[in-house]
Parts: structure tokens; sequence; C-alpha cells
């Protein structure tokens, strides 16, 4: 099925909808990638063509979803109910699909392509992840959120310093390596200094809305 659906859709939808750029079909073809190789491609994919967004639409869907749920329920066991089973739904429909595992199955999990399987896992990981922070934040009051929440607070001005100054030190420096580990630590780094400067921001006062 993977070998059949996948790159029909892949190779045929975007053409179709979209104009073809000769560029990026040039850029895409200069090295096999894993979706390539995971689903047999014949032809250059765009990873933000048709089949990534409407998968994309999906996922922005189950987060509406998830804030209905505490728009539209008050008591505690009604919202963790309803997180828990969104989120073993989903997750189960994912493992379905993959069938339980990385590159094969139905419709293998690929953060690349954003394939349903992933959409799915992802999402009902999220549901489950959201229930058991709502129980230990807002239920037994164990945790209040810090640091995490900070950034929160003014998610919209961390996003566009984050993205103005992602390239400059000490958000991000020059790599000895591409290593994952080396990565992440770079990346952690930033995100620790961009919790800093939250926190500054809630103790002066200072939000951003629109």
């Amino acid at each position: 099925m993977a070998t059949l659906c996948i790159p029909i859709s892949l190779s045929l939808q975007d053409p179709i909808v979209f104009i073809e750029r000769e560029e990026l079909t040039v850029s895409l073809s200069l090295s096999p990638t894993p979706p390539q190789e995971t689903y047999h491609l014949l032809r250059p994919y765009d990873p933000e063509g048709v089949l990534g967004s409407l998968n994309s639409i999906v996922l922005c869907f189950l987060g509406v979803q998830a804030g209905r749920i505490l728009v539209l329920y008050k008591k505690d066991y009604n919202i963790l109910i309803r997180f828990l089973l969104w989120g073993l739904l989903l997750g189960g429909l994912g493992v379905v699909l993959c069938e339980g595992q990385k590159n094969e199955g139905m419709i293998p999990l690929n953060k690349n392509l954003w394939s349903l399987s992933f959409i799915l896992v992802m999402g009902g990981s999220a549901f489950v992840l959201l229930a058991a922070l709502y129980f230990i934040i807002d239920v037994i009051l164990w945790w209040n959120g810090a640091p995490f929440k900070y950034p929160g607070m003014n998610s919209i001005l961390v996003y566009v310093g984050s993205e103005i100054l992602q390239g400059y030190f000490p958000f991000s420096w020059q790599q000895q390596s591409n290593s994952h580990l080396d990565l992440l630590f770079a990346n952690l780094i930033a995100v620790g200094l961009w919790i800093l400067i939250a926190y500054y921001w809630f103790r002066i006062d200072f939000f951003v809305k629109i």
C-alpha cells in the first residue's frame, strides 16, 4: 500500500494543483531523502505540498478540539476523560496505519512528509500529555507551569524574536559538527535564554498582544 498510494499522491497532486517550479525540482533532486527512499518516490516531492497541507489542517483541527473541550466542559473529570479518549483513539489509529513500525505499514511514520500516521500519533501523544499536565497543574496543583508559562505569556514576541535572532550568538553559533547532540545542546541554550528573557518581561509587566 505504501509503495503505491503515497508515491502516486506525492507525484501527481502537487504538479496538478500548483505550478511546478523548475528550481524546486532541481534542488530536491540533488540527493535522495528518507521520504523518497521509504516511499519509493519516482520524482521529487514538496514537503509543503497538498498532502502535507491537508495533514497540517487535520492537526490544527485537533488543537481546536482540545480548546473546545476546555471551553465547553467545566468539571475536571469530564476534561480528563475526553483528553485521554482522544489521545488513545488517535494514537491507536496511527499505530494501526504504520503497523507499529517506523518505516513500514500501510502509511509509515514520516515527519518530513507529515504523513497521516505521523499526524495521528503526534496528535494522540499531545492529548495524553495535555491530560497529564492538566491533572498535575490544575487538579492536584503540584506545579504552576513555571518556567515554561512565561514564554507562553508573551508567545508572539518570543516567536518573532527567535525568528529574527536565531542566526546570532548566543542564540546560535557555528557548529563544529552537525551531530544531534551538538544541535540539541545549542537549541537548549537558546530555549533557556528565551525563557529568561520572557521571565524578565513578566517581571516588568511587559506583554505584546494582538
